[in-house]
């Protein structure tokens, strides 16, 4: 049976119309680190990938020069990605080890990484890898304040790439990062100058790369270090979106039990797992030396990944939470119960 981190990636490019995604999307086309790859496009003509063609293998599939392959989604997702390992499987197309998923700009990606994990069929090959955002820095901030739309992809995102930022002042831009910060807090924010982007950098949010995972929960810890954190029972550092979306981080100074852990977890999701919008976590065990790291958006749960050391001297439990009309208490609280730390602290 083959492992979690063995299955296919899926990184999915999401973003507001006009926020620059087909520009992103070119940009990889042409990127030769990306020549494992299999990239689903809505459609070629607004890729204009022409010029890249090497080889027309059917009307909706063509190998590019990099050795990357591109196909457009014919019907609908899920269908489209069956399609797609069934060829690859059968040894009609390159056995690409990487997937890359354009979504259209009015999307809310929630559905489509449902489907990931969801489908028999897909969850048994593929996997969520990265969850990249684009958001324009002309038009980024009123998309937030207007489009729920805009606000959920950037919620569920591990990377959001600001666009245009050579057509607004600095300070537009500081707003509209501290904006992007206040919503998600532990997404990684880079900027794209005119088309040019490091590639391989984005995507390097994908937690289950070999070579990745200690570096991407450093970084985390660094983004819970940057702000004021408490203990259980007092009030943790809450950044509002509006009246019912909100971050918050919780942290313990006592090792949680893993068991009771998992079964608040799993209740708490299958409760809320629509208004659960993001859940990260480095976690100290009991009984485990190195720490434990969680990762879920919405109902997309990865398996824990067992860390070989901790990537700082910090040995607390750090847990982030974006959600949407859920009262930080009751989550404290029943966390609490769960795991016998009521009156500990």
């Amino acid at each position: 049976m083959v492992t979690y981190n063995q299955l296919v990636p899926v990184f999915v490019i999401t973003g507001y119309l006009g926020s620059g995604k087909t520009t992103l999307i070119n940009q990889m086309l042409r990127d030769p680190s990306l020549s494992d790859a299999a990239v689903l496009v809505n459609e070629f003509g607004a890729v204009g990938i022409d010029h890249m063609l090497v080889q027309e293998m059917d009307e909706n599939t063509v190998l590019l020069q990099s050795g990357c392959i591109c196909c457009t989604i014919r019907s609908d997702l899920k269908d489209s990605i069956i399609d797609l390992n069934s060829r690859r499987e059968a040894g009609l197309i390159p056995r690409y080890k990487r997937l890359i998923l354009e979504t259209t700009g009015l999307a809310d990606p929630s559905p489509i990484l449902f489907t990931l994990n969801s489908d028999m069929i897909i969850k048994h090959h593929y996997r969520l890898g990265t969850v990249i955002t684009t958001v324009d820095c002309v038009n980024g901030l009123a998309q937030l304040s207007r489009r729920s739309e805009s606000v959920k992809q950037v919620l569920v995102a591990d990377r959001v790439v600001l666009t245009k930022p050579d057509l607004v002042k600095q300070e537009k831009i500081n707003r509209l990062k501290s904006k992007i910060n206040k919503l998600n807090p532990t997404a990684n924010v880079s900027e794209c100058l005119l088309g040019n982007i490091n590639i391989k950098e984005i995507l390097e949010a994908d937690i289950y790369q070999k070579n990745n995972k200690g570096s991407e929960v450093k970084r985390w810890l660094e983004e819970y270090k940057s702000e004021d954190h408490h203990h259980l029972h007092n009030k943790t550092n809450i950044s509002r979106h509006d009246k019912t979306i909100y971050s918050f981080t919780i942290k313990y100074n006592k090792p949680l039990d893993w068991t009771a852990f998992g079964i608040w977890l799993t209740m708490l999701l299958n409760h809320h797992g629509e208004n659960i919008l993001r859940v990260k976590g480095i976690l100290n065990v009991k009984g485990v030396d190195a720490p434990v790291v969680i990762n879920g958006v919405q109902h997309v749960v990865h398996p824990p990944i067992h860390l070989k050391k901790w990537p700082s001297e910090d040995r607390y439990s750090h847990l982030v939470f974006i959600v949407d009309g859920i009262d930080q208490d009751v989550i404290e609280r029943s966390l609490g119960v769960f795991n016998g730390l009521i009156g500990q602290n």
